[in-house]
């Protein structure tokens, strides 16, 4: 069921057909600010927490905190997602070209965060990542580099997704308090908890390196981040028998229920 007409091709989609735990947050971030009008909606007052019962809403939202309220109202919607996307690269300062994808300028994002945050890690730390990554491309063999992990983040997949999912994780914990439940894969949820320190450092630092007395900043950094993760999340492969999410599809078998993979 439709509550609003307001649609995104970069944004709805992918709302649309994810999970209320997988929306939670988004809905926490958009209800931490005062000019927000998703929890005064009919539809949330009704189902919530059944956050899929108002996905529209919740796109809706993260879009008009992207824009300013007077130009909001002469549109009669916020910025197209993608607008919103470009101001948070440029806000992070990281190297975007407009008329690139939705997908190539939130990787844009996601590699600018990395890259801080595996900039300052000790060797020790980047081989334990990389451990907890089941020593992807045995690359610790010798000395790891930024542009190794990077090298991985853009291959995609699962690897990326986990690695975007760590940053994702470790904003949840600054801003809202609390990480995203991760108990539907044992793997993701021990590697985000093992890098809760360095990549929680890096992200601090660059969030307290932010001047957030833009517009709705401290909304729209943290929804980005998280959507693009949802993103990654639907192109990675999951199994059918418990929807976890395969490691690598070379796979015979789901590591987390044992059911036979179709790769």
């Amino acid at each position: 069921m439709k509550n609003t007409t307001v649609f995104d091709k970069d944004l709805n989609p992918v709302l649309e057909i994810a999970d209320s735990e997988d929306l939670a947050p988004l809905v926490e971030y958009v209800s931490d600010k005062f000019s927000e009008d998703l929890t005064s909606h009919d539809a949330y007052k009704k189902h919530s927490p059944n956050h899929e019962k108002y996905a529209d809403l919740i796109a809706k939202e993260v879009r008009d905190m992207g824009g300013n309220s007077f130009a909001n109202v002469w549109r009669g919607e916020g910025p197209s997602y993608h607008e919103v996307v470009c101001d948070v690269a440029k806000k992070l300062k990281a190297p975007y070209n407009k008329e690139k994808s939705i997908e190539d300028i939130e990787n844009s994002i996601l590699e600018t965060i990395l890259k801080t945050a595996i900039d300052h890690m000790s060797e020790d730390e980047k081989r334990e990542l990389l451990k907890e990554m089941g020593d992807k491309g045995g690359l610790s063999k010798g000395g790891i580099s930024t542009a190794a992990f990077i090298t991985i983040f853009r291959a995609g997949g699962f690897y990326s997704y986990q690695l975007t999912l760590i940053i994702a994780n470790q904003i949840a914990r600054m801003i809202l308090g609390h990480g995203l439940k991760l108990a539907t894969n044992a793997g993701i949820a021990r590697i985000a908890g093992v890098l809760t320190g360095p990549i929680g450092w890096a992200i601090t630092g660059i969030w307290t390196a932010i001047d957030l007395a833009g517009p709705a900043y401290k909304v729209t950094i943290p929804c980005v981040i998280h959507v693009a993760m949802l993103r990654k999340k639907l192109n990675a492969l999951n199994c059918d028998g418990c929807g976890a999410i395969l490691p690598d599809t070379t796979m015979k078998f789901c590591p987390e229920c044992g059911k036979a993979t179709a790769a």
